[in-house]
């Protein structure tokens, strides 16, 4: 399959490279400062691979949320209760919400946060979407199928764009038409109006995209594993269910519970190692992947669509800054990064700067009584106490500590390390093991990374059986993920939201898009009036100011609003409310000069809201 991706890409680099003409900068979007027209020459358009090299680039929106030195998706990670931005080396306000997340800050740094890259990118893959399909009839296709089949993928890619900007920003533009001139009067259009309207085009999709496709594309199950995110963020339980049976039962994928790929030969691993080396998942044996984004280092400087820059940086961002100020308890420097040493720990688990910096509850009470699970053994996941002092200096003066394993505090309670923040917490290391050849210092080099996985449609089936009544079902899908783990099975009345939410983080941690995903489950608990866990009931009305997003972080995590959690620069870390949905960017609202984009509710500029629109906008043309 390696030789039949290049190939592609190879193609599709070309397409691009031409159609790159087309387009005016890619720094400039039309929901950005200066609305940008978006002229195409008919001709460009007008055959399947024109049409596809467009898909290709929204592919690629999508894929690189998970790579690169800051990756998108970390701001997911850390806008929930299973990570905090960890780097406490700065002098800004990286943890700070309350005073960095504001409409002109910067909102698009991998120092800070990427919120404005979700902006951006997903209004980008709008754009493409809204051509392909406004420009469809026009071209010529080798059949009726092929046409059905880019049509399908194109509504996939403007589905997916909106289901993300509506769990992100809420109320946002329903743009459905290629904007191929200067516009300035685009308004809101409520959530719920856009979540029904991309129901719609899955639920068209599902039966005009192909059942299989080539390693990384879009294809049918990829399509039934957005709607059944869909179906629940509105509620419809009932259809949540009978789109995920279609997958899980009906669409070829199964979980994979057998040793398989590159580690299989090796007796000390686990079918939780295989299924998380990033060789191994886009093999074709591999039946529980159902998108993953494909990164190559071969693809690396020949200008391929599936060339990420340095790959997925996961070792540097998401473990512990380990290698510096930790000491031994005689006072000593105790580690080093050195690769060359007697211990070089630095070859096995990277060098990490705890960027995407687990929380005690994603990296310690979860994992309470875990008894044989996989994900959280020896070898598969690491916890501080698991590495040793190597540092070559206490070798040589012969100091007992060397190779001995780390603590963290002397007998009376004085710490060892400096910044626990940062340098001390737990990892999988199974899932953030990724070699990288072309560093002396490993960061986590090129290898394919899970988008969208069937362990994860598991609990999407499990969550819509609780909110249906069905404990029992729901006990059963869980079972189903957590006995491939070897962990001890759930009964049903132990099935509720926290139970769910804990699954998934054990599971689909570093993977799944957290923040969304707590958000659209908020938006459920304030739909429904139902209950929760907690004792409390949400609302609509009020969403801004009491959600259940915030009261989970607040009763999860150790970190927010807590007044003595202060980092070694003195900042604190704070959240609110409102900070379920992320500021509109100041640029795309002041652009905006003949209409009006609402700004969400706690952030400047909100007070000058209007009614966000209740029906689909009547096409222009």
């Amino acid at each position: 399959m390696k030789n039949s991706i290049y190939k592609q890409r190879k193609i599709v680099f070309g397409l691009v490279c031409v159609l790159g003409l087309l387009f005016t900068s890619c720094e400039e979007e039309f929901l950005d400062t200066e609305p940008q027209s978006f002229f195409t020459p008919s001709n460009a358009l007008n055959n399947p691979e024109g049409l596809n090299s467009l898909l290709s680039e929204a592919l690629y929106n999508i894929r690189s949320e998970y790579y690169g030195d800051g990756a998108p998706m970390i701001t997911e990670n850390i806008f929930s209760e299973v990570a905090i931005e960890g780097t406490t080396d700065k002098s800004g306000p990286a943890q700070d919400l309350n005073a960095q997340i504001l409409p002109d800050a910067n909102l698009n740094s991998s120092n800070f946060n990427r919120i404005g890259w979700f902006w951006e990118a997903f209004y980008e893959n709008i754009k493409f979407a809204n051509t392909v399909i406004g420009r469809i009839d026009d071209a010529e296709f080798d059949s009726e199928a092929q046409k059905a089949d880019i049509l399908g993928r194109a509504m996939f890619h403007r589905a997916y764009a909106y289901y993300r900007l509506t769990h992100q920003f809420g109320d946002v533009p329903l743009v459905l038409e290629e904007v191929s001139s200067p516009k300035l009067d685009f308004a809101s259009t409520e959530r719920d109006v856009i979540l029904n309207f991309i129901k719609d085009e899955l639920d068209s999709a599902v039966t005009m995209v192909n059942e299989t496709s080539n390693g990384g594309e879009v294809n049918r199950g990829v399509v039934l594993h957005l709607l059944t995110k869909v179906n629940l963020a509105l509620a419809d339980f009932p259809a949540a269910i009978a789109s995920a049976n279609q997958l899980i039962d009906g669409s070829g994928y199964a979980l994979m519970t057998g040793r398989f790929g590159s580690s299989a030969g090796d007796a000390t691993k686990d079918v939780t190692w295989d299924l998380h080396q990033v060789e191994n998942k886009s093999l074709p044996a591999n039946t529980e992947t159902i998108l993953a984004g494909v990164d190559r280092l071969e693809f690396r400087d020949v200008g391929a669509a599936n060339d990420f820059g340095n790959g997925t940086s996961v070792m540097r961002q998401a473990t512990p800054l380990w290698w510096r100020f930790i000491n031994t308890p005689d006072g000593q420097n105790g580690m080093s990064d050195d690769p060359a040493i007697e211990i070089p720990q630095v070859l096995e688990i990277g060098r990490g700067i705890g960027r995407n910096r687990g929380t005690a509850y994603s990296t310690k009470e979860i994992w309470e009584n875990s008894n044989n699970d996989e994900r959280h053994k020896l070898g598969n996941w690491i916890d501080m106490e698991d590495l040793v002092y190597n540092a070559p200096s206490l070798q040589e003066a012969g100091n007992s500590f060397y190779n001995q394993n780390l603590q963290l505090y002397l007998p009376d309670g004085t710490p060892l390390c400096s910044d626990t923040i940062r340098n001390w917490y737990g990892f999988p290391r199974y899932k953030l093991f990724v070699a990288d050849p072309t560093a002396v210092k490993p960061s986590g080099g090129h290898g394919d990374w899970y988008i969208y996985r069937l362990a994860e449609t598991y609990l999407l089936r499990a969550e819509a059986h609780f909110w249906n009544g069905d404990n029992a079902s729901a006990a059963a899908d869980i079972n189903a993920i957590r006995t491939r783990a070897q962990a001890d099975p759930i009964t049903p009345a132990e099935v509720n939201m926290d139970y769910i939410l804990d699954e998934r983080a054990r599971e689909l941690y570093y993977e799944e898009n957290r923040n969304t995903e707590l958000t659209r489950i908020a938006y459920i608990f304030a739909k429904t009036g139902r209950s929760a866990y907690n004792g409390k009931t949400y609302s609509l009305g009020n969403f801004s100011t009491e959600n259940f997003w915030y009261d989970r972080i607040i009763e999860v995590t150790d970190f927010y609003n807590k007044p003595d959690v202060i980092t070694v620069f003195g900042v604190r870390f704070t959240m609110s409310p409102f900070h379920v949905l992320w500021p509109v960017p100041a640029p795309a609202i002041n652009a905006n000069t003949q209409g009006r984009i609402n700004q969400n509710e706690g952030y400047p500029g909100a007070e000058d809201n209007v009614a966000p629109l209740t029906a689909i906008p009547v096409p222009e043309s």
